[in-house]
């Protein structure tokens, strides 16, 4: 752990954190609100039949990386459970939107909404589970890794933890929202575009994260392994 950073380059360090986290949280916030939605994606040598909410939730492992590259297992891990109870909030406030009812007048009717909202409930319970064990394994196979190369090749634990963590998360997801509902070979395809989906992404963002980690590593003079304390 980097113990050696003057006060302005803690400073710069505590700024990248949080905005890291922020971007976190708001992209798995926006993959809970729009995953009711089922989208075909066409990438010229496939059409995938994926969730809306797939789209962004890429981002979500790619930022968990670079913040357990930089910042460490303990850190990322604040940040994985900020996102969980930023959930737990945004489903209290659409339980309270679904309860009172809507004024005369009003832009969006109680239909509406309940069309939109009605199955939030399940989709981001499914998506907390998902989230929960999917971010935490990927978390802890990121640091095996970096344990077991010595802080060498970033691109093996990124696309590894990434992509296999995926499946974990895309089988529960969507196990969760159609168990009753759909059987499981109607599943299975479902699953299939998810996760080759997120793994493409997963394999493409190898080409950001590394300018991204050696800018920050350069910026911080940090070495080959060696991880922030913010405190």
């Amino acid at each position: 752990m980097s113990e050696t950073l003057n006060k302005k380059q803690h400073k710069h360090a505590g700024i990248i954190f949080v905005v890291l986290a922020a971007l976190f949280i708001a992209a798995l916030i926006t993959c809970n609100l729009v995953a009711n939605k089922f989208v075909e994606v066409d990438l010229g040598f496939k059409t995938f039949i994926v969730s809306a909410g797939v789209i962004p939730y890429p981002l979500t492992f790619l930022i968990t990386d670079i913040l357990s590259e930089i910042y460490g297992r303990r850190n990322t891990g604040l940040v994985v459970l900020s996102g969980f109870f930023a959930s737990l909030l945004v489903l209290l406030i659409l339980y309270l939107g679904h309860i009172f009812p809507a004024i005369d007048g009003s832009p969006v009717s109680n239909e509406y909404f309940d069309t939109v909202f009605q199955n939030s409930w399940r989709v981001i319970a499914s998506s907390m589970i998902a989230y929960l064990v999917a971010q935490f394994v990927d978390v802890r196979i990121f640091h095996l890794i970096k344990q077991k190369t010595k802080g060498k090749h970033l691109w093996l634990r990124n696309n590894f933890s990434t992509m296999f963590s995926q499946l974990v998360d895309t089988v529960l997801v969507i196990a969760v929202i159609f168990w009753g509902l759909k059987s499981f070979d109607e599943m299975l395809p479902l699953i299939g575009d998810g996760w080759l989906f997120k793994v493409l992404f997963a394999a493409a963002d190898t080409i950001i994260i590394y300018p991204l980690v050696l800018w920050i590593r350069a910026h911080f003079k940090l070495q080959r392994g060696e991880e922030i304390a913010l405190w």
